[in-house]
């Protein structure tokens, strides 16, 4: 349809599906300033829920003024919506609108997609303000075919969320690149990511792919394909924090790979080593805490720059064992020391140190690699191609160990001219560069600090020429340069000298930059790694001790709404559980356990001892020839007396309440049979339970308690 419905197009333009059409969606909100509450969309062929940005009115609204930005203005409120069986995302935050009619300058029609939009939130719409946090709260997402959720902007938070049974649960972007974006926060918190539950689909409609579950092996619907690697929360550039979050039940096949942790594949963008991870919690059935990917179906070849830049802070040892370790790619250099340790299965290398980034711009030369090398492991260098090979100002970001020196190599002419960003350096971080030249080249070298705002430079300074290694590192400080004309390296020090703030990319004076510009007759290619090396090989060390791995089990660790408490009871009998459903988090208020011989005082205390506003959870064990409690449980939810003699197994779930709900439910087995496993979640402090308040504020807590039977 999209490329052949072309009647608003300028000419002959043949529209792009993914870029210009693909928005099918059961909620299409463009504007932030709205409510949604207690919604459901479901089967959309691009999104369920899509969040994006027109820059001015459209359709009935046309001619109207609009006040703010929509990307500007603070998030309405999200709150206990349920997104599942789309293909593209459940829920999409991203994305503009083209509200120009189309021309020869921009054929594109009108209304079409497009990427101009970036969700940035701010106190009254004004980015001079302080940003203002989208609160994503209790949003439900599962089988939909690519994301659970796809974000992008800042700040953003993601809370008291489940995701399922998707191709990749939650996925962050950030806000744009730097150096256009100033560096915001994603967060998600005390959620819950299960790679593969009881929800085995049925094949048919938009169902196209099914194979075994890595668990169980049984016939499943599955996102994309066969092969497709599934993720739980997958990293992009970031930053990002994750934190007090549970994983379940991501186990690869022998087609697919499946982890909780991953990131986008072939990825060209760039990485913060300021993404960071904290107190979560991996089931047993969770092969994979983290992948980073390897050659082959859908990686590709694993070698854009955000592949191998990989990285995220292990902040507590929750994920890997070994606390304030940073996890990169195993073929990493620029981030490792001797005392790394390697995990071979997530591809993965666990390091101590600090990091940061080098945003290295050159200025036309399309087509040129960068080869960046760390003096202590000059025979593992990391070639970056850049973000975008044909620009004419190619844009590369290492992530680098502090402290350290590197060279840096070409694979043509050296660059003309040159920019070197410090990125997310704190004040007096470092390291040492060797940019490689012809040894007849001649520079200028000048430092100042770019106000991105308005592109303007303050606070510049000439650099000055030493002449030896040794006098610049004693004057490292200072702006100085060395040239080692016999093996064709410009040394120098990037070195922060302000302080960064927050989640800010640059200082807190602007962004700090070293510009090089350089005069040479020569069009050889600028490679010097055989001339420098070993003269400027250094032994490796680490500049941070690596920690001794952590012991014991993660105390706080996982997300609160899944507690992992076990009631169980290996004798023949009932086992009763009553919870309070008024209260977050879960609360139990009675346990008791009825053996065959006491089994008929159950009735009783069904009738007399059951607070109000109290969830009751009951399973029997072992064939109860006679159970005569179905006149009791009909006031707890039971929509009608029910016959409950020899029957193998029963369970019940109830509410003491003058209403019924939806989610009460009998169920029984067979004489000589059982359940099974059971799952059922229960929401906790609705509204309509009646449940008490406290002064005038209005919660917005939500816990859901997950009930799993294995009765027989």
């Amino acid at each position: 349809m999209c490329t052949t419905i072309r009647d608003k197009v300028f000419g002959n333009y043949v529209p792009v599906p993914a870029t210009d059409c693909m928005a099918v969606s059961t909620f299409w909100i463009a504007h932030p300033n709205n409510n949604l509450i207690n919604n459901a969309a479901a089967g959309s062929q691009d999104a369920g829920i899509w969040y994006l940005f027109h820059k001015e009115p459209t359709g009935e609204s046309s001619g109207l003024q609009l006040l703010a930005k929509p990307e500007l203005t603070p998030l309405g409120i999200f709150y206990n919506n349920r997104v599942h069986s789309n293909f593209k995302a459940g829920l999409f935050i991203d994305k503009g609108i083209k509200t120009t009619n189309s021309s020869a300058a921009d054929p594109r029609e009108y209304l079409c997609l497009d990427n101009s939009a970036r969700f940035r939130p701010h106190q009254d719409a004004d980015p001079e303000k302080p940003r203002v946090a989208a609160l994503i709260d209790r949003l439900i997402a599962f089988k939909n075919n690519d994301n659970g959720a796809w974000v992008r902007g800042g700040d953003i938070i993601v809370q008291n969320s489940a995701f399922a049974d998707n191709g990749i649960g939650l996925t962050f972007a950030s806000d744009g690149s730097f150096p256009s974006d100033e560096g915001s926060s994603q967060e998600v918190s005390e959620s819950l990511f299960v790679g593969e539950s009881r929800n085995y689909g049925f094949q048919g409609g938009q169902n196209k792919y099914v194979g075994t579950g890595g668990i169980d092996q049984k016939p499943r619907t599955l996102p994309r394909n066969r092969t497709f690697p599934i993720r739980g929360f997958q990293i992009y550039d970031g930053p990002i924090h994750l934190t007090r979050s549970t994983f379940k039940k991501y186990v690869p096949t022998l087609d697919r790979y499946s982890s909780a942790i991953g990131f986008l594949m072939k990825n060209s963008w760039q990485i913060t080593p300021r993404n960071n991870i904290s107190l979560v919690k991996f089931g047993p059935h969770v092969s994979l805490n983290v992948f980073f990917g390897k050659p082959g179906p859908w990686f590709e070849d694993c070698e854009l720059d955000g592949d191998k830049n990989s990285i995220f802070h292990d902040v507590d040892g929750s994920v890997t064992g070994y606390k304030d370790t940073y996890v990169g790619r195993l073929d990493n250099y620029l981030i490792r020391h001797p005392s790394c340790v390697n995990v071979t299965k997530w591809n993965a290398v666990v390091c101590s140190g600090t990091y940061a980034q080098v945003y290295v711009q050159t200025w036309s030369t399309p087509n040129l690699s960068m080869t960046i090398t760390r003096d202590e492991y000059p025979s593992h260098p990391m070639v970056l191609r850049g973000i975008n090979q044909k620009a004419a100002f190619p844009q590369y970001q290492p992530v680098v160990m502090l402290e350290k020196g590197y060279t840096i190599h070409w694979n043509g002419p050296a660059p003309r001219t040159t920019f070197l960003y410090l990125v997310n350096f704190n004040k007096n971080d470092w390291i040492r560069v060797g940019l490689c030249y012809p040894s007849n080249t001649s520079f200028q070298v000048t430092f100042g600090f770019l106000q991105r705002q308005n592109g303007s430079l303050s606070k510049i300074e000439e650099y000055e020429p030493v002449h030896s290694l040794e006098e610049l590192q004693r004057k490292q400080s200072e702006r100085k340069f060395y040239f080692d004309s016999g093996t064709g390296l410009l040394f120098l020090y990037l070195k922060a000298k302000s302080h960064r703030d927050g989640h800010s990319y640059c200082s807190s004076q602007g962004c700090e930059r070293v510009k090089i510009q350089a005069a040479t007759d020569s069009k050889d290619i600028s490679n010097c790694m055989a001339k420098a090396y070993p003269q400027y090989y250094r032994k490796p060390s680490a500049v941070k001790r690596m920690p001794s791995m952590l012991t014991g089990l993660c105390k706080g660790c996982g997300t609160r709404q899944v507690n992992g408490t076990d009631f169980t009871f290996r004798s023949a009998g009932v086992l009763l559980l009553v919870v309070d459903s008024c209260s977050v988090p879960f609360r139990l208020t009675e346990k008791k356990f009825f053996p065959l011989v006491d089994v008929s005082h159950l009735e009783e205390y069904l009738k007399t001892g059951i607070p109000s506003r109290s969830i009751v959870l009951l399973s029997t064990r072992g064939e109860i020839k006679q159970l005569n409690i179905s006149d009791s449980l009909v006031p707890l939810g039971l929509a009608k007396p029910a016959h409950l003699y020899n029957k193998g197994s029963t369970i019940f779930v109830g509410f003491s309440g003058t209403f019924k709900l939806s989610w009460t439910k009998l169920f029984t087995s067979p004489a000589g049979q059982g359940l099974g496993v059971l799952e059922q979640f229960l929401p906790l402090q609705l509204d309509e339970y009646g449940c008490p308040r406290a002064g005038t504020v209005r919660r917005r807590d939500l816990e859901l308690l997950k009930l799993a039977s294995k009765a027989h």
